[in-house]
């Protein structure tokens, strides 16, 4: 071998040496970058976003011992400014829900993927979740019920919620002689119950994009019959049920939070939850 293939053979050798070794660098480089991207989505998807308002101030938490529980505690907590820490302003009032406990329902909240149970029509369970609470209504005439801070509505002989599956109305409270066309056949009347809906509240349960045979009519509301459980609604004595309307205020944007408690701690951080 002469001088000059001698010397073109180490330059040959130089060049795939370096070209392996920027190979590699690029290739690990490479492997990082997907390692971070794995970790980014990875983040992503196991994230809990908190679904609780920044902007509410009163928050009404409805805790039960277990899923399959009919009883439970209801606690009321306030916070003056938006995303603040919530103070307990009451003390722990019981209350009665759905005779079949607890099960996911439809409100601000993802249901986890691996939910169960799920809320459904007459299943004889109250939601759980986190929901937004609307319109109170009840026996009382309007000048009677004096100040409120949320709207109110009082019960007529006309004054329903659908809960037929088939109808455009499923889910919803209204007057039926204000419906040009009843297409249901199953409803909760409720001027027939006086006892129950003389003071009542609106969950905002499936009220979003509605969802057929997802459970309709959830409202808090008293107690008919003492010890008496619910189909879904959640109960409590009429004087604390009297409190609690006089108490929420529409522009506070109040919100409901119903789980058991082993659920309520594991979603506490996420969620910003009080301590209880």
């Amino acid at each position: 071998m002469d001088h000059s293939t001698h010397n073109f053979q180490q330059k040959s050798d130089r060049i795939v040496s370096r070209s392996n070794k920027t190979l590699k660098v690029v290739w690990i480089f490479s492997s990082i970058l997907i390692l971070a991207i794995m970790f980014a989505l990875y983040l992503l998807i196991n994230s809990a976003e908190n679904p609780v308002p920044d902007t509410s101030k009163q928050l009404i938490v409805v805790m039960t011992p277990s899923w399959e529980a009919s009883k439970g505690a209801l606690y009321r907590f306030e916070r003056t400014e938006s995303a603040g820490d919530w103070k307990l302003i009451s003390e722990p009032v019981s209350i009665i829900l759905g005779r079949n406990g607890l099960g996911w329902g439809r409100g601000l909240h993802q249901i986890p993927d691996d939910s169960n149970p799920v809320k459904q029509e007459g299943d004889g369970r109250s939601p759980a979740g986190l929901f937004r609470l609307g319109e109170a209504f009840g026996f009382p005439a309007v000048e009677e019920m004096g100040e409120l801070k949320i709207p109110y509505r009082p019960v007529t002989d006309y004054l329903e919620c659908v809960d037929d599956v088939a109808s455009q109305f499923y889910n919803q409270l209204l007057e039926k002689d204000k419906v040009e066309l009843v297409d249901w056949e199953s409803s909760e009347r409720i001027y027939r119950s006086p006892n129950a809906y003389h003071y009542s509240v609106v969950v905002e349960h499936n009220t979003a994009d509605i969802q057929k045979e997802a459970g309709s009519c959830i409202f808090l509301h008293c107690v008919s019959v003492t010890g008496d459980s619910t189909a879904g609604c959640t109960t409590m004595d009429r004087a604390e049920m009297e409190k609690l309307v006089y108490w929420l205020d529409a522009g506070a944007g109040p919100l409901l939070v119903q789980l058991p408690s082993l659920v309520y701690n594991r979603l506490q951080q996420d969620w910003k939850l009080p301590d209880l």
